[in-house]
């Protein structure tokens, strides 16, 4: 079972969306993911037309009441598996964060799940609370999506630097891919940040962009992913080739 937590510092960049497109993808190629929403917002819940369920049905439920993850998985009519987000995930860093080992918890829990090889990917809040440091110790690699302009790159600094400094606890290096995001060829800032990019992370970068399209923001807003919405889509195109190359570098293995 391949845990890939996808994060980044900096909010806007699309984390969400690659997430819930990327689980998609997999879906058609026969995988069949299980997603975690670890963010409070639960915006990936709300994406997949998850709205208004209690607590106790949702990630919130093991970390505050430690109920089993594999009885809070639900399965979507699209295939896509996932442990819903809700508010309460807020509660986690009050009620937890002086917890020793509380780092561990999810990690723990996802051995508990076991008996799965399907890969499973966490949408993370941008920061470094409770809940995404459950999701770097429990994560076997990271997927950092970042769009190309001059405060992304700024996160996606500061997100080197916080993966850096968990591999000396974790005693392991943090296998990361990052992929671009919200891309405009036609404008000078996206082909500028794209050429630093390929220079300063060329091992890390994928080869494949995720086009600035419409669709892929409008999607959501009717509860399903690009491919379900808009499958002639530059975006649907766009995201099946990321998941395809992943594939193939044995990402979700």
């Amino acid at each position: 079972m391949a845990v890939v937590a996808v994060f980044n510092q900096k909010g806007g960049v699309g984390k969400t969306t690659t997430t819930l497109n990327v689980a998609a993808a997999l879906v058609m190629l026969e995988r069949q993911p299980i997603l975690i929403d670890l963010d409070p917002q639960a915006h990936l819940s709300l994406a997949l037309g998850l709205k208004s369920l209690p607590g106790e049905a949702c990630a919130s439920a093991y970390f505050l009441h430690d109920k089993p993850l594999a009885q809070l998985v639900r399965q979507l009519p699209n295939g896509i598996r996932i442990i819903p987000g809700h508010p309460d995930l807020a509660k986690v860093d009050s009620m937890l964060g002086g917890v020793k080992g509380v780092a561990a918890k999810l990690r723990s829990g996802l051995n508990q799940l076991g008996g799965d090889n399907s890969p499973v990917l966490m949408d993370c809040a941008p920061a470094l609370s409770v809940l995404t440091l459950n999701a770097l110790f429990a994560a076997d690699r990271v997927l950092i999506p970042v769009t190309s302009d001059f405060l992304a790159m700024q996160g996606l600094h500061r997100t080197e630097i916080a993966l850096r400094v968990l591999e000396k606890p974790l005693g392991r290096a943090i296998e990361r891919r990052m992929v671009v995001t919200r891309y405009a060829e036609d404008k000078p800032q996206c082909r500028e940040a794209l050429a630093t990019l390929k220079q300063r992370y060329a091992n890390e970068l994928t080869e494949a962009k995720i086009a600035d399209d419409l669709a892929l923001a409008e999607s959501p807003a009717h509860g399903m992913d690009i491919f379900a919405y808009a499958a002639d889509s530059t975006g649907a195109h766009d995201y099946r080739v990321l998941t395809m190359e992943l594939l193939s570098k044995g990402f979700f293995e």
